[in-house]
């Protein structure tokens, strides 16, 4: 095959990947800002749990250790939970363009993704009392609310990767299950600690 035919081929090959690069440029930008989200999501609850097992302390090292968490909770959640949320659902929203049809699977992620936002915004109340000092939930109350971001967790990446081939009633069980394990293992934690 001459050089010119070849070049002219794979040109035009290229020229017709572009779009399709981009997209997955785009969707590994939208799974890296996800999981730094989770991820902070995941320490701000366990920061809140450390936050509210200080009352137990004396003063002098509940105020130092109050202090400190204060400041951790803050650095964490300006600096990069609120950002990653933020850059994932304009990324999300990028993404969900570029479908001209939305597939059944992605609503139902898009329904789970909602209620995850909304768990985000009860975080951010949280952490908006606890730099008041103000401790409305007990560690065992945060350690189970810390449970529901997995359960999101699992049941977006599911959808996400098995999208049609997912039998609802399957998926459904095995939130359940997941559900009741965790339940379990907290259960378990707590019978432990207090022995």
């Amino acid at each position: 095959m001459n050089r010119k035919v070849f070049l002219k081929q794979n040109s035009l090959f290229l020229h017709h990947q572009k779009p399709f690069v981009a997209l997955l440029y785009l969707k590994s930008f939208h799974i890296i800002f996800v999981v730094t989200w989770f991820a902070g999501l995941f320490y701000i609850v366990r920061l809140f749990v450390y936050f509210s097992e200080t009352l137990s302390l004396p003063d002098v090292e509940k105020h130092i250790l109050q202090k400190q968490y204060q400041l951790m909770q803050r650095r964490l959640w300006y600096g990069i939970a609120w950002p990653s949320a933020v850059i994932t659902l304009l990324l999300g929203i990028s993404l969900v363009l570029q479908y001209g049809i939305v597939p059944s699977w992605l609503w139902v992620k898009l329904g789970f993704v909602v209620f995850l936002y909304a768990y985000h915004i009860v975080c951010h109340l949280l952490f908006l009392q606890q730099q008041k000092g103000i401790i409305s939930l007990n560690s065992n109350q945060l350690r189970l609310f810390n449970e529901v971001a997995t359960i999101f967790l699992f049941a977006i990446v599911f959808l996400v990767v098995l999208k049609e081939t997912y039998s609802w009633l399957y998926g459904l069980l095995s939130i359940a299950i997941l559900t009741a394990v965790l339940l379990l293992a907290i259960y378990t934690y707590k019978k432990i600690r207090t022995q």
